[in-house]
């Protein structure tokens, strides 16, 4: 159940008409705003509140859901009110709540609004902001991570008279559970992570290990499926099952499946059910018995190579090569923006990439790294048998 904490007093006591909040990891940056949204829309009426973020699919699996888990939780949600195609919600007062997606400059004309929240702002490009501020007639609600400077520092905040800007952390949000507090808390001796992710204070982008990824939206017919890359997760970590296309002399990511819970069972249908099912999965060896579960069941699936200093090796490579990712791969795009190497109690960079972020990045880098070495691998072939009780694999 959502609760009243120190970031949602924060929130609501925010007065000017810009009003940007930043911070770190679970300090319920978006939570207390869309509170505040929610209970302006059941306090005025006829108003129009939009919520803007850079695709539909951080849209649909950010903002959008935490916005029905707030209404269903509070008893606030009706079916009958929430428009399923145009992702509008009217509440009794008529105001309304839409949802769009601002990944286009042409996307940001359009009909004019009463109150204006853009999520995780700092991925939206700022002629794109500029344009829907200036067609907000009241207040503009921001958000994001400070994990390098951007518009809101350099083109905003020193020019602009009517901003409240407030920081948030971890400790601001009491609703937290124990175990995601001490999970938080086992970061601080790395010093650019602490920095950002648990003091919500702005970070420096020389820690980001990889930079330059393009988001595409779709994947080129030419494209080629390649390879998969798979690692494991299960109750705490999630499974990332990534697709690796080669394009134009680079590769494609695209994000198949990123999800905790899931059994070996489980992530073998879900693989038999996409296109190309006999696709060669490469997986973490760290799992041999799940690799072996399976290819029981059928799937095309072997282990990665794995050595002293591999995961460097895969890093470097990636690096070198040029990546795109689809902008349906939410998570892939998260982890990619988020990947940092760890650094001491000094700052000094260190070898090894800060542990949390980095399923999606371990999967694609398990496939990248197949692409790029000569193995003899012998083709797959189901047994009979296998394709009798579970169908065709």
């Amino acid at each position: 159940m959502f609760k009243e904490t120190t970031a949602t007093k924060k929130v609501f006591a925010m007065r000017k008409r810009i009003r940007a909040v930043a911070g770190g990891t679970s300090a319920s940056k978006t939570i207390s705003i869309l509170f505040w949204l929610i209970d302006y829309a059941q306090s005025v009426r006829g108003e129009l509140i939009t919520i803007v973020s850079e695709s539909y699919p951080h849209l649909s699996k950010g903002v959008m859901l935490d916005f029905e888990n707030i209404m269903k939780q509070t008893k606030y949600w009706d079916d009958n009110r929430w428009h399923t195609t145009n992702h509008v919600y009217t509440f009794e007062t008529g105001s309304k709540i839409e949802f769009f997606s601002v990944d286009t400059y042409g996307k940001a004309h359009g009909p004019r609004r009463d109150v204006l929240f853009i999520n995780e702002a700092n991925n939206l490009d700022y002629k794109i902001v500029d344009q829907l501020i200036t067609r907000t007639r009241k207040i503009v609600w921001m958000d994001w991570n400070p994990s390098e400077e951007f518009w809101f520092y350099t083109e905003m905040k020193p020019s602009r008279s009517d901003i409240d800007f407030v920081t948030l952390t971890y400790l601001d949000n009491e609703a937290l559970d124990p175990i995601t507090v001490a999970e938080i808390e086992s970061h601080k001796n790395n010093k650019a992570w602490w920095q950002v992710y648990g003091l919500g204070q702005l970070g420096e982008v020389e820690g980001r290990i990889y930079t330059g990824w393009q988001i595409i939206p779709e994947i080129p017919h030419n494209a080629r499926l390649a390879r998969r890359g798979l690692d494991f997760g299960y109750s705490h970590d999630p499974a990332a099952l990534i697709d690796v296309y080669e394009y134009d002399g680079g590769y494609i990511l695209d994000e198949q499946l990123y999800q905790k819970g899931m059994s070996n069972q489980a992530l073998s249908e879900f693989v038999k059910n996409l296109e190309n099912p006999q696709t060669m999965i490469i997986a973490d060896s760290a799992e041999p018995k799940s690799i072996d579960e399976m290819k029981m069941y059928g799937v095309n699936v072997i282990p990665a190579t794995k050595g002293q200093g591999s995961l460097n090796q895969r890093i470097q490579l990636v690096q070198g090569k040029r990546i795109s990712v689809t902008k349906r791969s939410v998570n892939t795009i998260k982890e990619y923006r988020n990947y940092f190497w760890m650094t001491d109690k000094n700052g000094l960079i260190l070898t090894s990439p800060e542990p949390g972020n980095d399923h999606a990045m371990d999967a694609m880098g398990y496939a990248i790294a197949s692409l790029n070495v000569r193995t003899n691998i012998t083709p797959f072939k189901p047994k009979k048998m296998l394709q009798l009780k579970y169908g065709r694999p």
